[in-house]
C-alpha cells in the first residue's frame, strides 16, 4: 500500500513540476505587463537612447523604462492642430528585453519622424 502511495505522489509531483516549467517558459515568451506600443517625441527618444545602456544592463526579463526625468520643464508646447491632437508621450512603460532592443532600432531608423509625437508599435518586437 505504501509503495503505490509514494509512486502516485512522485507522479503528481512530476506532472506539477512539468506544468510549472511549461508555464514559466511561456511566461518568458509573453510579458503581460509589457507595452504593445509606446508614444514618444524626439526629446524622449533622445533621452531613451542616451539611457539605453543603463536599461539594457538590468537583469530582469521585463525592463521598466522611466523617462519622467527627461521631459523639459517650463517649455510651452506648440498648440495642437484643430484636426487631431497629438498623442501624449509615454513617460513610463515596461518592455521585454527583445522589445527594448527593437525600440532602440526603430528610434535609430533613418527618417523616423517623432514630432510632435510618434506611436512606435512593439507587437512585432517579440
Amino acid at each position: 500500500m505504501k509503495k503505490s502511495f509514494f509512486s502516485w505522489r512522485a507522479t503528481v509531483a512530476g506532472l506539477a513540476g512539468g506544468l510549472l516549467l511549461v508555464a514559466n517558459a511561456s511566461a518568458q515568451d509573453t510579458c503581460g505587463l509589457c507595452a504593445k506600443q509606446v508614444v514618444l517625441n524626439s526629446e524622449l527618444a533622445t533621452c531613451f537612447l542616451d539611457q539605453y545602456d543603463q536599461f539594457a544592463k538590468t537583469s530582469s526579463d521585463a525592463v521598466v523604462v522611466d523617462l519622467s526625468s527627461c521631459a523639459s520643464r517650463g517649455v510651452v508646447e506648440a498648440l495642437p492642430s484643430p484636426n487631431k491632437a497629438p498623442a501624449e508621450p509615454d513617460m513610463q512603460f515596461i518592455v521585454s528585453r527583445p522589445q527594448l532592443a527593437c525600440l532602440k532600432k526603430q528610434l535609430e531608423a533613418p527618417g523616423v519622424v517623432l514630432d510632435p509625437s510618434a506611436t512606435i508599435e512593439l507587437d512585432s518586437c517579440k
